[in-house]
């Protein structure tokens, strides 16, 4: 019996704790305009209605925006990944005392808060000439988005042994094509990891598109959230209607990486769209 409760009714337990949060917000999006949220449990509205998916695309170029937001994150994601892997490459064959200081500088650097280089980034990127466009957007990914994505690579390369590695070498192959055909393909659970990780990221990044895009057409989803909210402040349905919107795709890049993941296969099972 506690087998059975450490296996199976203590993680649906956990799940439920996370995603009550979830149909909250799914459910208060389906109550009529206007309503303001229930000032007890309510786990669905007495009078659903979809009016406030149907009033999003009137209050704003909603499909412009979610446009602006994938094309970002399908651009900055693969980016993310191969910045991360190459330099997480690089710190598993630096010689191990130069290795520890690799990763103590990228712990140092991961302390470091984000709004401590905010007006740098942002004085840079003026003398550029480039805010108002997509490229302070993509800059993150070049710089792997966080030290911590770096760090995991590092860590998952690390099981890979330095035999293989050398052999690799002996045959002649590069290290690009080493960490290509002999690493890379051992820590694809880490690879799906920062993926997931990136893309999160990437599609949720309401700081920079708030301080370096101006032009309306050019706001990605997060930032038309906001702006939304100043707009109607008190149509809680069409808010949480939003943040539906805007948390259904990394719901749905949860999910898939899940089965991914759990699968014998994962190659197999992606292609499949099956475990």
């Amino acid at each position: 019996m506690s087998r059975v409760a450490g296996r199976f009714v203590l993680p649906a337990l956990v799940a439920a704790l996370f995603a009550a949060p979830l149909w909250f917000m799914l459910t208060g999006s389906l109550r009529p305009a206007g309503l303001p949220p229930p000032r007890t449990l309510e786990l669905w509205p007495p009078e659903a209605t979809l009016d406030a998916y149907r009033r999003l695309p009137e209050l704003m170029p909603l499909f412009r925006y979610l446009a602006n937001s994938a094309m970002v994150a399908a651009v900055a994601v693969p980016l993310t990944v191969l910045t991360a892997a190459l330099t997480g490459f690089g710190v598993r064959l630096l010689p191990p005392s130069a290795r520890r200081k690799a990763v103590v500088a990228l712990v140092v650097v991961l302390l470091v808060p984000v709004t401590a280089v905010w007006a740098t980034r942002f004085e840079v990127f003026r003398l550029a000439g480039v805010t108002d466009t997509i490229v302070p957007l993509l800059a993150p990914a070049l710089l792997a988005v966080s030290p911590f994505l770096v760090l995991l690579y590092a860590w998952s390369f690390g099981g890979v042994p330095d035999s293989q590695l050398q052999s690799a070498r002996l045959e002649g192959a590069g290290w690009l094509t080493v960490w290509r055909r002999v690493a890379l393909p051992q820590v694809r659970p880490a690879t799906l990891a920062v993926a997931v990780l990136a893309f999160t990221f990437h599609w949720a990044n309401f700081i920079d598109p708030l301080l370096y895009l101006h032009s309306g057409d050019r706001y990605t989803f997060p930032l038309a959230l906001r702006f939304l909210l100043l707009l109607n402040p008190t149509d809680w349905p069409l808010l949480m209607a939003g943040c539906v919107i805007a948390t259904l795709p990394c719901v749905v890049v949860f999910l898939l990486a899940q089965r991914v993941l759990l699968s014998d296969d994962p190659l197999a099972a992606l292609r499949r769209g099956r475990p």
